[in-house]
């Protein structure tokens, strides 16, 4: 387009918002029930369902009638309080560990030439996207009371102490959400004006001393960022704690537990631990975004770091460091595809190997297999769909509607899966919705959990869209939604598909909100390798992990290839 089509078109534009100031009301368009359809989505599928769970919070179980009973109940055993504390605990290690994996990991990748650091950044990301109920099944494998590892090492004399408890999920999900860290620190350190760090060093400073002094500083929100995404992700992570947590109750397997105790009658404490989740992820969402707030830097990235090579001892040490953290995140992935193999002769492993617990898997449950396959992707099609669709009018369409529908939409962001599981339960086991029991309550799950992040993906995309584009189209005759179709969405394609796929695999790989809301006939593979690791069929358990990871490892490449990114970029839109 010309220049002089781009002002035409800026005129026309300028033109109609001046006759809307003057008083005339917007027209009606295709956005317009757009807007509409967003307000009665959140309403139907998020705001009910967790309406009932604040209204069952404050009721009293016995009469109905509204009370504080479940919050005295809750605020004064030490049984509930206790689970408080162990999650507060658990995600404050995590994080902890989380940082001390990944900012080294990042520092050393972007400063320094690693051998194989796009590898190394790859396998970090796959630890990441993969379910995290795998790692810990697999840690169970190694660690756990017959674990190989363990077994190897009591006949040298060497004594560990029990993987089941606050060790295992500490230690599993620190080495999946420590690439929350790393990537991010990353993407902030290449930013970085060498000039600071060059200046400290020529005033006499140690590397060690400007790397805390000027490096750290400088990255701070990013490192804060990834920290608190990692607070967040362990503190409602329900799969790990649920399998290799023993006795050790969390905030997210005592809202399970509760809940399927209280089946029969109002859920009030599952829906007060439940309400108490959700607060304290409101809480981590509102730090993060205080924390990144608070100290911002710009620069023109004229004058970027430069990777040096590094040589003799520091060299060994620097890829030493960066080999095991990520080697120890992919360890539990490469145990699960070993154990695949393995010949099996009903839940006992036989020595050799062979592909039973594959035929297995497509002969005895073949339908769970394609139940994942098909609710991922009926779910992805409406994320996809309905989130582009939405994304447009949060970026272009800024009335007083989409203001408050905005904030609305990423309220799910803030939602453990346990939570949304237990409200759609309440919410659709009853008229005018009754869909508990069906497929449909699965798939609007993944749909309403995902969302948030594909109309995010959607809007960031249309912020490096002139719409000038689009004022032009609609100015040379074509409606709204035509000049949609056919100028703006063929330039979002490349978001909106490596959007999906990511959608797709972390659909896949959900267990905490199905887990409460399926039934025989809707079971899913996260679902199988739950409850296989409860009967001891470790076989079975491992080829679908196996199939869960070849498609998270497969999405991930898609990605990449599509997109020529990796990274920060990625797991943003995961």
């Amino acid at each position: 387009m010309s220049g002089t089509e781009k002002g035409a078109a800026r005129k026309g534009a300028a033109r109609k918002g001046a006759a809307r100031k003057g008083g005339s009301p917007r027209r009606v368009d295709v956005w317009t029930f757009v807007t509409l359809g967003g307000f009665v989505l959140v309403a139907v599928f998020l705001v009910y369902p967790l309406a009932d769970v604040f209204r069952y919070s404050f009721t009293d179980k016995a009469t109905g009638a509204a009370s504080l009973s479940n919050w005295k109940e809750f605020l004064s055993k030490a049984y509930y309080l206790r689970a408080f504390s162990h999650s507060m605990f658990v995600a404050v290690a995590t994080t902890l560990l989380s940082l001390l994996f990944g900012i080294p990991l990042a520092f050393f990748t972007t400063r320094y030439k690693i051998r194989g650091s796009s590898l190394l950044n790859t396998l970090a990301v796959m630890a990441l996207l993969s379910p995290p109920f795998i790692g810990a099944y697999s840690w169970i494998t190694m660690l756990g009371r017959n674990g190989f590892l363990r077994l190897a090492l009591v006949s040298i004399g060497i004594q560990l102490p029990p993987i089941y408890g606050p060790l295992g999920i500490i230690l599993a999900d620190s080495l999946q959400y420590f690439p929350f860290i790393s990537l991010m620190t990353a993407g902030a350190l290449t930013t970085i004006d060498r000039s600071l760090e060059e200046a400290s060093e020529n005033l006499g400073a140690s590397s060690f001393r400007t790397f805390f002094r000027v490096t750290l500083p400088l990255v701070i929100p990013s490192v804060t960022g990834g920290a608190l995404i990692a607070f967040m992700m362990s503190l409602s992570n329900f799969g790990t704690p649920m399998i290799i947590g023993g006795n050790y109750l969390v905030l997210p397997t005592l809202a399970y537990n509760l809940f399927t105790s209280e089946i029969a009658e109002r859920p009030g404490m599952a829906s007060t631990v439940s309400l108490i989740l959700m607060l304290c992820a409101a809480g981590i969402i509102a730090l993060q975004q205080w924390a990144s707030s608070r100290r911002k830097y710009a620069s023109m990235l004229v004058n970027r770091p430069i990777q040096k090579r590094l040589k003799g001892l520091s060299s060994v040490l620097a890829h030493l460091v960066c080999y095991v953290i990520v080697g120890f995140s992919t360890l539990p992935l490469a145990v699960i595809v070993f154990f695949s193999f393995r010949k099996t002769k009903g839940p006992v492993f036989a020595p050799g190997f062979g592909l039973d617990s594959y035929r297995q898997i497509f002969f005895d449950v073949p339908k769970t297999v394609m139940n994942s396959l098909l609710y991922s992707f009926l779910a992805v099609i409406l994320i996809a769909t309905i989130g582009t669709l939405l994304g447009f009018i949060i970026a272009r369409r800024r009335t007083l509607a989409v203001k408050v529908l905005d904030p609305l939409l990423m309220v799910p962001y803030i939602v453990p899966g346990t939570v949304l599981g237990i409200g759609y339960i309440v919410a659709f086991n009853k008229k005018p919705i009754f869909l508990v029991g069906t497929a449909i309550i699965i798939v609007m799950t993944y749909f309403i959990r995902r969302l948030p992040y594909s109309v995010r993906s959607a809007s960031s995309i249309l912020k490096q869209i002139d719409p000038a584009l689009e004022e032009a189209g609609i100015n040379l005759g074509s409606p709204p939604g035509r000049t949609f179709r056919t100028v703006t969405l063929p330039l979002m394609k490349a978001g909106i598909i490596s959007g999906a796929i990511m959608s797709w695999v972390t659909s896949m790989n959900e267990l905490s909100a199905s887990l409460l809301l399926y039934v025989g006939k809707t079971m899913t593979m996260p679902i199988k390798v739950y409850l296989s690791v409860l009967d001891g069929f470790f076989g079975t358990a491992s080829a679908m992990s196996t199939i869960l990871l070849f498609v998270t490892g497969l999405a991930l490449y898609l990605v990449n290839r599509w997109t020529g990114k990796s990274g920060e970029s990625i797991v943003t839109v995961a």
